[in-house]
């Protein structure tokens, strides 16, 4: 291969576009960066992030640098009735949860991309070219090849990846490219959302996200980061779009809360809120990510956490099948596994969409009473399986997320493992596998770890497991109670495919 052909080309240089950078960047694959715009956009876009995506945060090894720039949620989300009576909640914590951090996170979306941009420089092999467009992607024999025109210059050239990630948001070029269509999940609102940075403290604003039921005008408020708040505001029937943005129209909206002389307006714009998922996450070399391949309406607070979601299971495929470790069929579990985890979470969020955005004054009287019938519900954050993939078992937790304990020396268990398998068990099981398996730990540069810590073992003894196998996402690969079931597990490993061939 040509030492001009990167190994991996990503268009879009937004969160998802420089986690999956900085994720194969750790891995030592040279990538392309390449980015239309200039400068990172300087308003508030995204703002909620959850555990495990700070999980890949820290994999990534900027965990200290995010967590200076963002705050833990304190209490999760309530939803409250036009009265103000509380009908459901989404819990939260700002304590150590299962991910061992804050369940929910807040923050104002260009200092995050100015961390991870920043990340970039550990990496020489990653090059970032701003102001570059792409034109068109073909897909080759043993390369793709990228028309990019420099929006500086005028001047356009070719460029070569052995693979093409497409992070280039909702109206993505990557997207078609590789000739897919988004699946319509039944969602299509506009909404207002207004961002207002405080001039002093404002009593009565909470310290957390509240979904106002209002049938009159359903409302989301949002405590941010700092000085930060948001409301997101649904549009009415007859409401006039280019009216509703000016300054006098939206402080009437929130008067109730707040007064121009409490706070100066960040942004206003107005968005529709879609709930779609492409049909095709890959063709060729060529694959999509992020808003190019779903979009959700922002009721759970997921837009931006399934496409990290996506950079992170991506980024450990390519580098094993640009490594020669795995043969390129792994790359097509990546839209198999990622295509209905994030449909249950979009699913979810229309669910809770239903609920916010009812109009219908009787029909809001029903929910109310049925919500009211107990105390108010509290549901904990989804945490779905993957899709069809690499993993095997038919019951929970496997293919699901395993959680981050303290281990005895007070590091958190990401810390030992990085961006690296790791197979935790009790002794004699680790101890009764065969030398095959060993083999394979060691080429695969697995982490082993008994299981001898305490919230470790407390976690085996609930799930009645004794050993488990966890890929670089954190994923659960396999679970076992014999050395035997912990060989078949470590089969699935990738480097199984190098050794046996």
């Amino acid at each position: 291969m040509s030492k001009n052909v990167f190994d991996v080309a990503i268009i879009g240089y937004g969160p998802a576009g420089a986690t999956l950078a900085n994720l194969l960047g750790h891995y030592g694959l040279s990538v392309l960066l390449l980015e239309r715009e200039a400068e990172i956009y300087p308003l508030p876009r995204a703002i909620h992030f959850d555990g495990e995506v700070m999980r890949v945060f820290e994999t990534a090894g900027l965990r200290r640098e995010v967590e200076a720039i963002s705050r833990p949620g304190l209490k999760g989300m309530y939803f409250n009735n036009a009265a103000g009576e509380t009908l459901l909640i989404r819990a939260g914590t700002s304590e150590r949860g299962p991910h061992g951090c804050a369940t929910n996170h807040y923050f104002h979306q260009p200092e995050l991309e100015v961390v991870l941009r920043e990340g970039l420089r550990r990496y020489p092999q990653v090059q970032v070219r701003t102001r570059h467009e792409v034109m068109y992607i073909e897909d080759c024999a043993e390369y793709a090849t990228l028309q990019v025109k420099d929006l500086q210059t005028g001047q356009s050239h070719t460029v070569q990846a052995r693979f093409v990630v497409g992070c280039d948001g909702a109206r993505s070029l990557t997207r078609k490219a590789i000739g897919t269509t988004m699946v319509d999940l039944g969602l299509h609102q506009p909404w207002l959302v207004f961002d207002v940075r405080l001039k002093a403290d404002v009593t009565g604003l909470p310290d957390h996200t509240v979904q106002h039921c209002d049938p009159a005008r359903p409302m989301t408020y949002c405590n941010v980061t700092g000085n930060r708040r948001r409301w997101e505001i649904m549009l009415m029937p007859g409401d006039d779009p280019e009216q509703l943005v000016q300054p006098e129209t939206l402080w009437k909206l929130v008067s109730k809360w707040i007064t121009p002389e409490q706070a100066d307006i960040e942004r206003a714009v107005i968005y529709t809120f879609h709930s779609v998922i492409a049909q095709t996450w890959r063709k060729g070399r060529v694959f999509l990510a992020g808003d190019s391949a779903h979009q959700t309406p922002p009721f759970l607070g997921q837009g931006m956490c399934a496409a990290i979601r996506d950079a992170s299971n991506l980024a450990w495929k390519l580098e094993a099948v640009l490594r020669g470790r795995a043969q390129d069929d792994l790359l097509e579990t990546y839209g198999s596994e990622r295509a209905p985890h994030v449909h249950a979470f979009i699913d979810l969020a229309v669910k809770l969409g239903d609920i916010i955005q009812t109009t219908d004054p009787q029909a809001a009287r029903e929910r109310d009473a049925k919500f009211k019938a107990g105390q108010p519900e509290i549901f904990q954050f989804p945490a779905p399986r993957l899709g069809p993939g690499v993993w095997r078992g038919e019951r929970v937790p496997v293919a699901q997320v395993f959680p981050q304990p303290m281990l005895a020396d007070g590091r958190l268990l990401d810390s030992v493992l990085g961006l690296n398998f790791a197979v935790i068990g009790e002794s004699s099981v680790l101890d009764s596998v065969s030398d095959v398996t060993r083999e394979l730990w060691q080429a695969q540069g697995a982490v082993v770890l008994p299981a001898r810590d305490p919230e470790v073992r407390t976690w085996f003894e609930q799930q009645g497991l004794r050993a488990v196998v966890i890929r670089p996402d954190r994923y659960i690969l396999g679970t076992a109670q014999t050395g035997a079931e912990l060989d078949s597990i470590s089969a699935l490993l990738p480097v199984a495919v190098a050794l046996v061939h």
